[in-house]
């Protein structure tokens, strides 16, 4: 009988495998710590970044015209504001060249007579006129236009005011350039004046652009009287006995329509006299020591502090508060709140009412 083999498991040759696989981690470990492996290359490049994601450009806004708040075409125009004195009685209608105005401040002179304050800017019509006398108002009206003023002549006592307020005086009576007399009109209601003349007249100290009179919203729509006023359709003004100028809300062409009394307003070119922005100003109407034909006292409005006024714009209108601290302040229209009303872009005209005399009235 064969005897039975019995396999007995090689322990000795594992035991032996195990302590060389030790060893092996062991050597392997050392090796590491003695000798580290070198750090990885920085990357040097820089990263692409997609247009879609460079920086969102600050939006331009663009330039206006600072007594309209229209924004100009082109290139920026530095000129002076040019205010000329315009005759408004039966003998001088219709004017020539309002229609072309960025302001038109209507003033009430001796004998109840209204006048014009034209202010010219951003447009420059070939004539304007008929041009009158200088008066007390009027430097303290466009003292902070820095601006040259176009008359036809003047007592020397108020001359001498107006140009001690800084405005650069372009009198006929002087024999200033760019004036005429038409044939078509009798004197005094004939004295018309080319406004490109006019401008290159312009000394040293006259030769910028004028700051912004009142604030102006960027769009009609934003105006302080469309967002926030009342409707209305018809300004009926009493300036004076002889003058009650009235102006009709015209939706078609988006401003107001002037008429002297109930007969519509036109200038000499056949326009409608209108305006984007009508101002009412109620001011004190003085007397000065000046005297006119007979010895009657000629007038001015004290246009420093505040008082009421009403903005009429798109329609609509609201009350507000006129403040001026210094006559070479522009002046600014404020809400009951502190807030400053915004005009429409566009030309304005202002009417200013003798405080306690004058009245407005909206329907």
């Amino acid at each position: 009988m064969t005897p039975t083999s019995i396999r007995r498991p090689r322990t000795n040759s594992v035991r032996v495998l195990g302590l060389l696989g030790a060893l092996a981690l062991t050597f392997t470990a050392a090796c590491s710590s003695a000798d580290p492996q070198p750090a990885p290359t920085p990357v040097t490049e820089k990263a692409t970044i997609d247009a879609d994601k460079q920086p969102v450009p600050t939006p331009s806004v663009a330039a206006t015209w600072p007594l309209t708040g229209v924004p100009i075409e082109g290139e920026p125009v530095n000129r002076p504001a040019i205010g000329v004195k315009v005759e408004n009685t039966s003998a001088a209608r219709p004017q020539t060249g309002l229609e072309k105005a960025d302001v038109v401040w209507e003033t009430i002179v001796e004998f109840q007579v209204s006048r014009f304050v034209a202010v010219y800017h951003s447009q420059v019509p070939e004539s304007v006129g008929p041009i009158r006398s200088v008066r007390p108002m009027d430097w303290t009206i466009l003292k902070p236009l820095n601006p040259l003023l176009a008359f036809s002549g003047g007592q020397p006592g108020i001359v001498a005011l107006t140009k001690d307020a800084g405005i650069q005086l372009l009198s006929n009576d002087a024999g200033v350039k760019g004036m005429s007399r038409s044939s078509a009109r009798p004197a005094p209601h004939n004295v018309y004046g080319d406004m490109a003349v006019f401008w290159g007249l312009a000394d040293a100290n006259h030769q910028n652009s004028p700051a912004e009179q009142f604030g102006f919203a960027r769009t009609a729509e934003e105006a302080t009287a469309v967002t926030s006023g009342t409707a209305a359709s018809t300004l009926s003004f009493r300036l004076s006995a002889a003058s009650n100028p009235t102006w009709t809300w015209d939706a078609a062409s988006g401003t107001w329509l002037r008429s002297e009394g109930s007969t519509p307003a036109m200038a000499a070119s056949g326009e409608r006299l209108s305006a984007v922005n009508v101002v009412s100003i109620v001011a004190v109407h003085e007397q000065t020591k000046f005297k006119a034909q007979g010895g009657t006292l000629v007038p001015t409005y004290k246009l420093k502090g505040e008082g009421d006024a009403t903005i009429a714009t798109g329609g609509k209108t609201i009350a507000v508060t006129w403040k001026k601290a210094a006559p070479e302040d522009p002046m600014r229209l404020y809400l009951p709140d502190g807030t400053e009303a915004l005009l429409a872009p566009g030309n304005t005209w202002v009417e200013l009412v003798p405080q306690g005399k004058g009245s407005l009235t909206v329907s």
